[in-house]
């Protein structure tokens, strides 16, 4: 075994394996491990290190200590196992407590780091940790399984509709890992042992911070992958869409009937087929006649326009053939350049579309361009990048040819990637950024303004129930902009009276969520093609009684919106998001830990959500350290108390901290 050490980094040879552990941020450090050489090229989200003071490192024939503020790596070698190699663990610095450790997948061999190759110079590898008795993940993108620990779940890494996959954990036992491939592969946090894995990957490449508390693992995690912009202040107000307004004064009709009845709203969208053709990303003029005098309009109104933009190119589109030719689509192993099948404008059935391909830069630079002349030069530069996973039919990212490398290798980068190309297309044009609403991310889209919604969920109390515990996990993710379709996606009748009450408990959830959006395909609902559209989702839909109660939350959210640019301006700043657990702001206690169905809105704000129907209490953990004060009542609590608490159906419990100066009118 071999040890070299350089100023910043320790780099350690054993056979053919290169393992090299570099600091990376305070307290921090990236390993990176693989045959023959390091990959002088990287997709992930670690592009430099930040600035941090150097690394103390000691080596000897079989053992080295890497010391980086509050993280140590111990580099062990068993001499006495019969294939020994280089294991790490790692520790605190200021006490020794072991923080994580690899441990070896059979005594015997293999050994924690595997590689299984294909002599293509690629291969299938494992990293594995051990596993500790009571530990808590938390994190790993948005999840549809319900669940805010992911401690005893195998998950896929890979991206789906509603499952965003950005690799990042955050521990109880006082540590953030980031596991820095975008291959598609699997994670396994089990009882007897933590496992990632890749199909095909070059190396393996994780980051590790020691941070001292939680709210300090996502500042060093921002540090390292990239913080957000601020968001804009018109973004912090009310979003109204449905699936679909079909024409210009379909869409201005609503905007002008919320403003003759005085509901604030910020911005109203154009969803999808408002286009002539998938890739021309332009308005149809016969559906869409005065786009720049529709904008102006709703401008008077106070309400910016957002259009719907997939990255899907239709084979009727006016550019396809440059798209083709030129080589900025997504390619196939085998096939055609078509993953997908819509029935678009101009078609009689649904026919094959292709992607584009963002990871290239000249992609980038071309479908921009068209952006610009078509959106931005008529005054709309709020985009919303649906079905950017992207949306695969059949769901084979294996089969997907890249400008970045294989799909296998690269394929859950495209919602990063396809965020950068609006991001640095802004940039270009002098513009401040923007927010990009995707339907998926990966680790660093928020510092191209990434947005995440969860996706098409259900309009069930189920999917209520697990939008709590996704929005904090993608928050523990990176992303501190982040929303639902306020209602769910997937139906949901107007008119039933069993509909409206969990519209009015969504909505009086999403007035605590980052952004505040309505949307949802409604019964009637109609098949997908260029003539779809659902049945009616404005505010005054759903009846007299949750027209007032869901009028009251709009302007709720108005005087609530000083406040949430302060903890706007804190995620951009200290990557600490504005919906969190309890644990975050109260690491000491430790039910905080276990609380998942209760969040954070700032540190100032305890919000309780009803996610069931005919439910008019609930009981309400309030954490220890301060006292709180029922927003409904005015009365003053103790924290580290459970409470039960009243939720007449135009209210859900919230607290505020004590000494909060906060909008809030009690009921």
């Amino acid at each position: 075994m071999l040890f070299r050490s350089s100023g910043t980094a320790l780099e350690v040879r054993h056979r053919h394996e290169v393992l090299t552990i570099e600091a990376w941020g305070h307290d921090s450090v990236r390993v990176r491990a693989a045959p023959h050489r390091i990959p002088a090229e990287s997709h992930g989200a670690l592009d430099r290190p930040p600035a941090a003071e150097p690394p103390v490192v000691k080596t000897s024939d079989r053992h080295a200590v890497f010391v980086h503020g509050e993280l140590t790596v111990d580099v062990g070698f068993d001499t006495a196992a019969a294939y020994p190699e280089p294991l790490l663990t790692f520790t605190r610095t200021s006490t020794g407590a072991e923080l994580l450790a690899e441990r070896r997948e059979h005594f015997w061999m293999p050994g924690a780091r595997v590689f299984q190759g294909n002599r293509s110079g690629a291969y299938e590898i494992h990293q594995q940790f051990a596993a500790y008795p009571g530990e808590k993940l938390y994190g790993l993108g948005q999840r549809t399984h319900g669940r805010l620990d992911v401690k005893g779940l195998s998950l896929d890494l890979v991206q789906r509709n509603a499952e965003v996959c950005i690799p990042f954990v955050l521990s109880s036992r006082g540590y953030g890992l980031l596991w820095n491939s975008p291959a598609v592969g699997r994670v396994e946090f089990s009882e007897n042992v933590t496992r990632w894995q890749a199909g095909q990957a070059r190396e393996i490449d994780y980051w590790l911070t020691a941070a001292p508390s939680p709210a300090g693992i996502l500042a060093r995690y921002a540090d390292a992958t990239g913080h957000s912009p601020e968001l804009p202040d018109w973004a912090s107000g009310f979003w109204q869409c449905k699936l679909r307004y079909r024409d210009q004064e379909e869409l201005l009709g609503v905007a002008r009937e919320h403003h003759r009845r005085g509901l604030p709203m910020s911005v109203i969208v154009a969803d999808y087929f408002h286009w002539t053709a998938m890739g021309d990303f332009r308005f149809d003029e016969t559906e869409w006649p005065d786009v720049p005098g529709m904008v102006e309009e709703l401008a008077g109104m106070g309400v910016k326009l957002m259009v719907s933009i997939w990255p899907t190119v239709s084979p009727l589109s006016e550019h396809f053939a440059e798209y083709r030719d030129r080589g900025l689509l997504v390619g196939s192993d085998q096939g055609v350049e078509f993953h997908q099948t819509i029935q678009d404008k101009g078609m009689a059935v649904p026919m094959p579309v292709a992607f584009y391909d963002p990871t290239n830069p000249e992609t980038r630079e071309f479908v921009w361009d068209v952006v610009r002349r078509n959106y931005l030069d008529q005054g709309i530069d709020v985009f919303w990048l649906d079905a950017s996973e992207p949306e695969l039919n059949p769901a084979q990212p294996g089969n997907l040819a890249f400008y970045a490398g294989p799909g296998a290798e690269v394929a859950t980068i495209y919602p990063r990637d396809n965020a950068r190309l609006f991001a640095e297309g802004m940039a270009a044009a002098g513009r401040e950024p923007t927010v990009l609403l995707c339907r998926s991310a990966w680790a660093g889209a928020q510092k191209y303004g990434a947005a995440v919604w969860s996706g098409d969920i259900p309009a069930t109390w189920q999917s209520l129930r697990e939008q709590v515990r996704a929005g904090l996990g993608v928050a523990l993710s990176g992303i501190p902009w982040w929303t639902t379709d306020i209602g769910g996606f997937h139906g949901g009748d107007a008119g039933d009276p069993a509909y409206r009450e969990l519209m009015i408990r969504w909505f009086q959830y999403g007035v605590f969520c980052p952004l505040f959006r309505l949307h949802g395909d409604r019964e009637p609902r109609t098949p997908t093609s260029y003539a779809q559209t659902g049945g009616p989702n404005e505010v005054w839909s759903y009846g007299d009684e949750a027209y007032e109660i869901i009028s009251g939350l709009l302007h709720l959210r108005e005087r609530l919106r000083p406040y949430i640019h302060e903890q706007m301006r804190a995620a951009a700043r200290d990557g600490l998001p504005p919906m969190r657990p309890l644990f975050v702001d109260h690491p000491a206690d430790p039910i905080a830990w276990e609380v998942d169905d209760q969040f954070l809105f700032g540190p100032d704000i305890l919000v309780a959500p009803i996610t069931g129907p005919g439910r008019r209490s609930r009981p309400v953990y309030l954490p220890a350290g301060c006292r709180w004060v029922d927003a409904a009542t005015g009365e003053t609590v103790d924290g580290g108390t459970t409470r039960d608490v009243a939720a007449p159906l135009d209210r859900i419990p919230v607290f505020t901290r004590e000494g909060a100066d906060l909008p809030w009118e009690p009921a």
